[in-house]
């Protein structure tokens, strides 16, 4: 199978498709946030009380705070951790 990678330091990732891939994966923003990073602890995120709308435009600020890898195909897409998720895909 074929597929494109994103290096998202390189092509960041705007808030509109955190949206669209988080609507693809039925996932909340706070779920895909990598809360052992130094960002997170930095903005204290495991502190505050933010919307999703609030946490959307931190995680596309700072694309450290996204849990990786995400497969998307078509109109759905998985975390792929475990890696085995990514056969759902399949």
């Amino acid at each position: 199978m074929d597929f494109g990678k994103v290096n998202y330091y390189a092509e960041p990732i705007g808030e509109a498709k955190l949206r669209e891939l988080m609507g693809k994966m039925g996932a909340r923003p706070r779920e895909l946030l990598r809360t052992g990073e130094a960002v997170y602890k930095e903005l204290e995120l495991g502190k505050r009380d933010l919307t999703d709308d609030e946490l959307i435009r931190l995680m596309a600020e700072h694309p450290d705070l996204i849990q990786r890898p995400i497969v998307e195909r078509g109109d759905r897409a998985v975390l792929g951790r475990p890696t085995g998720r990514i056969r759902e895909l399949l």
